[in-house]
């Protein structure tokens, strides 16, 4: 009599078990799962050709799908500053952000090292340009002019003026031209230098804006960055949250996989490139004008961080930001600890 019972028991137990274990197993699987959509910020300019190539071809997808992500969803959002970006990430909409390496530090202390890095997307010279025919040097601006930044006092624009301003005529003019910079996207500020029909006679402006505005009848140049650094600086990085980074390494390695990817393809085939690019934007430009931006001097797409430690000492000494690196590597993941960064 007792036989039935036993065969009940081992049934039950072995169901028991089962239950358990496919448990255990729902409970690592949702512990170790992975974001199903990857959201992405970029901003107008040729400075993002990477992550335009990127999206076009669907190259995170692709990678992703290597990397045993089939169902990653990759959601690519524009925004005309990066503060608005910034914004963006503290709010958890978004969670990769492209920006300029001061808006990077900004939250990188704000959060005490909860957002670092990932990567440079490149770097291109920018140019400040002004339709005023009485300014040749940053000393002729007066209060009758008007700056377009992206984003006024912490956009890589404002900041190289900044520093422009302090390598060119000391420490106590670094701040001489807040007053006359006001923020306004680059597409816009372009329309106004290029109109005249606005208070906004110059832009320090961006890729491929600046070739358009220099075009303009009346607009000349007045300064480029690549004066001011001495050679090529990351004005493009991605950069996220700690807990974004740790909980989803094979989406991020997917990315890096990507972006690298698409640098080959523009160094490979610039004009493929920049047809991509033209398609996707539908900006006026010709393919040719688009390659010669690629080509021009000092432009680099690359996801080695340049000149990083300049922008983030520059701060310190500015006060924008109160602790003071010792290297790039503590305001990146190490994901990026590899490339020979400065």
């Amino acid at each position: 009599m007792t036989t039935p019972t036993i065969k009940i028991d081992k049934v039950l137990l072995t169901v028991a078990l089962t239950a358990a274990a496919l448990f255990a197993f729902a409970i690592a699987g949702s512990a170790s799962a992975e974001v199903s959509e990857l959201r992405i910020t970029k901003q107008p300019s040729i400075i993002y050709l990477p992550l335009v190539v990127m999206e076009q071809n669907k190259l995170v997808e692709k990678q992703a799908q290597a990397a045993g992500l089939p169902e990653l969803k990759v959601s690519w959002i524009t925004f005309n500053s990066g503060g608005a970006s910034t914004d963006a990430l503290l709010a958890g909409s978004v969670d990769l952000v492209t920006s300029g390496v001061s808006n990077l530090l900004l939250l990188w202390e704000r959060t005490k090292g909860q957002v670092n890095g990932v990567t440079s997307v490149g770097g291109l010279p920018m140019l400040l340009v002004t339709r005023d025919p009485a300014v040749k040097t940053l000393k002729d601006f007066t209060d009758k002019d008007k700056i377009a930044v992206p984003t006024i006092k912490v956009s890589s624009q404002a900041m190289v003026l900044k520093m422009a301003m302090e390598k060119m005529y000391g420490e106590a003019s670094r701040d001489k031209l807040d007053s006359v910079t006001i923020q306004l996207g680059h597409p816009d500020a372009m329309i106004a230098v290029i109109n005249g029909s606005s208070e906004v006679n110059s832009h320090f402006s961006a890729p491929p804006y600046q070739y358009s505005e220099l075009k303009a009848p009346g607009v000349h140049l007045v300064l480029d960055s690549s004066d001011v650094f001495g050679g090529p600086a990351s004005n493009a990085v991605v950069f996220g949250t700690r807990k974004f980074y740790d909980a989803n390494p094979k989406t991020i390695a997917a990315f890096m996989a990507a972006l690298e990817e698409a640098d080959q393809l523009i160094a490979r085939d610039p004009a493929l490139a920049a047809k991509i690019y033209l398609d996707a934007t539908k900006e006026k430009y010709s393919v040719d004008e688009i390659v010669a931006m690629i080509k021009a001097p000092n432009v680099v797409y690359s996801t080695t961080p340049n000149a990083t430690m300049v922008f983030a000492n520059f701060m310190f000494k500015t006060g924008l930001i109160k602790t003071k690196p010792a290297s790039w590597k503590e305001f990146f993941f190490p994901m990026a600890h590899g490339f020979p960064g400065t």
